[in-house]
């Protein structure tokens, strides 16, 4: 896990909310958009906090989506 992702969340108040997989994931998706280190798109400021506060969201969506549909399944 990147260390400016840890450090974006401890800031914003969202740290809590998220597992180590839900950061991975963060990472991940960050590293996508900008083919390059997440670290280093944080630390180029190419994405914003708005952006970073999005892909939090929508990873924590998708994780209570499929707790749901796990739920649904049993």
């Amino acid at each position: 896990m990147s260390r400016l992702v840890r450090e974006w969340l401890l800031a914003l108040g969202l740290y809590h909310l998220t597992t180590h997989e839900d950061r991975k994931e963060i990472d991940r998706i960050i590293e996508e958009r900008y083919g390059m280190y997440c670290d280093d798109a944080i630390a180029q400021g190419l994405v914003s906090e708005e952006e970073f506060r999005e892909i939090v969201e929508a990873v924590l969506r998708r994780k209570k989506r499929r707790k749901r549909e796990l739920v649904e399944i049993v």
